[in-house]
C-alpha cells in the first residue's frame, strides 16, 4: 500500500519532500498496549501545541495551504478531491472548499457513520453544511456511499503528524484507516499537517495505510519516500 501511494504521488507531478523539521516521536515499542499508550501521549502533545497556536498564525498557514493545493491541481482540471472541514485547530480552512469548486474541481466531504468506513457527499457551498457529531460540519446532500472515495484523484487527509515514510498519526477513531484502502490505486493520498508536524519517524504497523505525500504551509505538496 505504501509503495502504491508513493508511486501515485509521483505520477501527479510531485517533488520529494523537504527534510522533516519536527522531532522524532518514536520510541521502543514492546507491545500493542505500549504502542497505544505512546500514541495517546503524542496526541496530547500535538493537540496542546495546536491549541496554543494563535489565530494569526492559523490564518496565515491556512492561506498558504490553500494556495499550495490550488497550484498543485493546476494541471489536473476537473479533479475530484476528497477534502474535509477543519475542526479543533486542524490545518486548512472552509474557504478552500469554495476555492476548489471555483476552479472547477468536484469536492467530496466525509460523513461519519459509527464504526464504518466514511460515507461521502458532494460539497455544493456553505449552505450545504450542517452540524454533526463530534463538533463536525457535514454535507447535507445525497450520500454517495463509502466507495465514492474510489472516484477521487486526490484525498486530503487530516492528521496530527506524518513522517517521511508516510506513516500518519490520526486522532485514533480509525475512520480514515478504514476508508483509505478503498481509494483508487492512482489516487494521491496527501496528509495535511503544520510544518512542525512533519517528523522524521513515527511508529507504524505493517497493515497501516501510508500516505504518498504531505502538504505543509511552508513547503506545499511534496512526495514521501516509499
Amino acid at each position: 500500500m505504501a509503495v502504491r501511494n508513493a508511486a501515485a504521488a509521483v505520477s501527479v507531478g510531485l517533488s520529494m519532500a523537504a527534510e522533516p523539521i519536527g522531532p522524532t516521536y518514536s520510541g521502543v515499542v514492546t507491545s500493542i498496549g505500549d504502542l497505544c499508550e505512546q500514541k495517546a501521549q503524542w496526541r496530547r502533545k500535538l493537540l496542546d501545541r495546536r491549541g496554543a497556536t494563535n489565530g494569526t498564525t492559523r490564518s496565515a498557514e491556512a492561506a498558504a495551504l490553500g494556495e499550495a493545493v490550488l497550484r498543485w491541481l493546476d494541471d489536473r482540471p476537473g479533479a475530484t478531491v476528497c477534502a474535509y472541514v477543519p475542526v479543533g485547530g486542524e490545518p486548512g480552512s472552509p474557504e478552500l472548499l469554495d476555492e476548489l469548486r471555483a476552479k472547477g474541481h468536484r469536492v467530496l466531504l466525509p460523513v461519519v457513520v459509527r464504526s464504518s468506513p466514511l460515507d461521502w457527499a458532494a460539497y455544493t457551498g456553505p449552505d450545504s453544511l450542517e452540524p454533526a457529531g463530534y463538533g463536525l460540519l457535514e454535507p447535507s446532500g445525497a450520500r454517495l456511499g463509502p466507495e465514492a472515495i474510489g472516484e477521487a484523484d486526490a484525498v486530503l487527509v487530516p492528521a496530527l503528524a506524518v513522517d517521511r515514510r508516510g506513516v500518519r498519526l490520526g486522532r485514533g477513531a480509525g475512520y480514515y484507516d478504514r476508508s483509505l484502502p478503498m481509494a483508487a490505486p492512482a489516487a494521491a493520498l496527501v496528509a495535511v499537517v503544520r510544518d512542525e508536524e512533519f517528523v522524521e519517524e513515527l511508529p507504524g504497523e505493517d497493515h497501516d495505510v501510508r500516505v504518498g505525500a504531505v502538504l505543509t504551509p511552508g513547503h506545499g505538496v511534496r512526495a514521501l519516500s516509499a
